[in-house]
């Protein structure tokens, strides 16, 4: 017996996201035999983006029961079943970190589509749901939608059944979770390390660092290190040793000196994170009618963007924000491709710029606002953040755009001068990467105290 399930979320940090809206179709192998679909209250924001993509918002689940008003249905509908869904992994951690939110251990058998179908229909342009349902010949109605796509999976799961003709390619794709324990080196290294934010550094047999991460607690972090399946995961826990670490308090200063400490030592295992950090960055340019627009276009080497982001989805969430927070034009912004006004002029939302109803003048000013906002281009100042002591700060230093170091200060000791900046301060390169660690940081964190200097 199967389950096939495709749940919508909220978005935002791994592990953190909760879940919107859920479909279940329990499926016999020849026909679905119970089926539960449900919005749900995620007690949460819900990101823009996602917002965008799916329709689903806040509004709409205020009445919606919470995932514990829905938890035993989703255990009797799929007991004794196989989980089954597009990216398997996906779905089965949310509802695993929604049961774990409730102190209830959800354990399930599960199957992705995604993996049956490189393995039964291979040679596909694409395996995301739409296009390959879409290359095959299976309609789907409501795209992103929970119950559209959990009735995508189960046609394409009857297709995918009918294609195994030796039964054996779906039985030996079942996967079990398999708990992992912990050898003594790794439980006793664990164990002599602190629940703090800050950066870690594992070294071999010889004492050579292979791998540099950071961390807001550094003992979960490298738990997970040790007991995660990955490849990567794997051949760390294979000739891991030690572990030494060094305090932060602030993340900022944590991911500051992991890009630092990674160009410096090229650990061995530290690939993936040497390459460019960020793809997308925000421009911007005047248009004939000489207002500002703005876009979100790849990062290149000939221009230098106002504030650089991790990928397209953070660019586009970004833009979202700012185009309600600074009552910016959807169609000048690139949110709204249209000849005519857009769509938020139709709800009273924009002023008129799409089509020349507001004084460029007047609109430019907070688009160069929200440009000062997010670029510290040519400026002097400084990002006060947590310390490693309740009694200390850390300090990030920048002169005339250019990021210069970083340091830590008593609370009893004021900086009010520049010499006394730059003695506590421990140079550090300035790079493109260390630019999008910043920028990125204070979007995402507001109340961190910036002073001009």
């Amino acid at each position: 017996m199967y389950a096939i399930i495709d749940i919508e979320t909220t978005g935002g940090k791994y592990n953190e996201e909760g879940v919107t809206e859920i479909a279940i179709y329990k499926f016999d192998g020849h026909k679905v035999v119970d089926k539960f679909i449900s919005l749900v209250n995620p007690e949460r924001d819900i990101q823009p983006f996602v917002v965008n993509l799916t329709g689903i918002n806040s509004n709409m689940l205020k009445s919606a029961p919470k995932f514990y008003e829905v938890a035993k249905r989703i255990v009797e509908i799929t007991e004794d079943c196989i989980i089954v869904a597009h990216n398997a992994q996906f779905d089965y951690r949310i509802l695993r970190t929604e049961f774990k939110r409730l102190g209830f251990g959800f354990k399930r058998k599960t199957l992705c589509t995604v993996e049956l179908s490189k393995q039964l229909i291979p040679g596909q342009a694409s395996y995301s749901l739409g296009k390959l349902t879409r290359a095959l010949g299976i309609p789907v109605s409501d795209r992103h939608r929970a119950n559209g796509d959990a009735m995508a999976t189960v046609k394409l799961f009857k297709m995918l059944l009918s294609k195994d003709l030796s039964k054996r390619i779906i039985k030996d794709n079942i996967k079990v979770e398999i708990i992992k324990r912990l050898n003594e080196t790794h439980k006793t290294i664990i164990d002599a390390l602190p629940a703090i934010t800050g950066v870690y550094y594992i070294h071999d047999e010889n004492g050579d660092i292979i791998y540099i991460g950071k961390s807001k607690n550094i003992k979960h972090r490298i738990n997970q290190h040790f007991t995660n399946n990955s490849t990567k995961s794997k051949k760390i826990q294979l000739i891991a040793k030690s572990v030494t670490y060094e305090s932060t308090g602030s993340e900022l200063v944590a991911l500051l000196k992991e890009s630092e400490e990674i160009k410096r030592n090229k650990p061995l295992y530290n690939r993936a994170l040497r390459r460019t950090t960020f793809t997308h960055g925000l421009y911007s340019f005047k248009d004939d009618n000489g207002y500002l627009n703005l876009q979100i276009n790849k990062t290149n080497i000939t221009e230098k963007p106002i504030t650089t982001f991790s990928n397209m989805q953070s660019a586009k969430s970004f833009m979202f924000r700012i185009v309600e927070t600074y009552e910016l034009c959807q169609k000048l912004t690139g949110l709204y491709p249209t000849k005519s006004n857009c769509f938020n002029y139709t709800i009273k939302s924009c002023n008129g710029a799409c089509i020349n109803e507001e004084p460029a003048d007047v609109y430019n000013k907070r688009v160069q606002e929200l440009i000062v906002k997010n670029s510290y281009d040519n400026k002097n100042m400084v990002i006060i953040d947590q310390g490693r002591d309740i009694d200390e700060k850390s300090v990030i230093y920048i002169e005339n755009g250019i990021f210069k170091g970083l340091g830590f200060y008593d609370l009893n000791h004021q900086i009010n001068n520049i010499e006394v900046l730059e003695s506590i301060i421990t140079p550090m390169e300035n790079n493109r990467d260390t630019q999008h660690i910043i920028q990125s940081y204070l979007r995402r964190n507001k109340r961190v105290k910036t002073i001009s200097l």
